[in-house]
């Protein structure tokens, strides 16, 4: 009777166990899973802020790559505008530095030397002199030349034409404008030789009939001076 007693009780006490394992055990596996799916949510969270973080150093650098390059552009545009400046003034500069060096020349219908000089062997002698440029021999065909500017915006070194009646038949190099816009010029005048006058002047003013520019902004000639004109039977005074 102890021994089946005894029996039963062992029995009991084991089913106990096992019941109690087998719940430990499904209590415990769900907590390993979540536990597992909260790892790997983590991975893929890190893994992802990395990605953004090198796609924005991707971006960053390739902006600042940009700017660099646009800066670099940009610089370049303006040296190459400030060279273009400079060689202009430059060669305006030598044109009239080389004008004046004539300065008290006498005139001389058809000379092309300091001994006696007329209008337009004068201009053309000083733009060969000075800017390397070949001009026409004639005040007419010289005023056919460059790029046509108005009395108010005429600037050192443009060329001015004046006329007795239709035809062209005398020309001057612009020396100045002052701040109340009068114009001075350089000219082989019949007069005096080379000398300065003024469009103000009650002479020179009323036979005016406009303004060219052969020298562009960049320093060049705006036209193709590398021949000579023929010489007419035009009158240069």
């Amino acid at each position: 009777m102890k021994k089946r007693v005894l029996f039963y009780l062992v029995a009991i006490v084991s089913t106990v166990s096992l019941q109690s394992c087998a719940t430990n055990y499904v209590a415990s596996k769900p907590a390993t899973y979540a536990k597992e799916y909260k790892t790997d949510a983590k991975v893929a969270s890190l893994s992802t802020t990395v990605t953004e973080r090198d796609k924005q150093q991707l971006i960053n650098s390739f902006l600042a790559e940009k700017a660099v390059s646009l800066n670099n552009a940009k610089n370049a545009i303006k040296n190459s505008e400030i060279a273009k400046s400079i060689r202009h003034n430059t060669t305006i500069d030598n044109i009239l530095t080389e004008a004046q060096t004539y300065l008290g020349t006498p005139y001389r219908y058809g000379g092309m030397t300091r001994n006696g000089i007329d209008c337009s062997a004068f201009v053309l002698s000083v733009f060969g002199a000075a800017a390397g440029l070949s001009l026409p021999r004639v005040a007419a065909s010289q005023s056919q030349e460059g790029e046509s500017i108005e009395k108010e915006k005429l600037q050192k070194g443009d060329l001015i034409f004046f006329s007795h009646g239709r035809r062209i038949s005398h020309v001057g190099i612009v020396e100045s404008v002052t701040e109340e816009g009068e114009v001075k010029f350089i000219h082989a005048a019949t007069s005096k030789g080379v000398m300065v006058s003024s469009l103000n002047d009650s002479y020179w003013g009323p036979k005016y009939r406009f303004g060219k520019r052969i020298i562009n902004e960049n320093g060049e000639a705006y036209n193709n001076l590398a021949t000579t004109t023929p010489a007419s039977s035009a009158t240069n005074f």
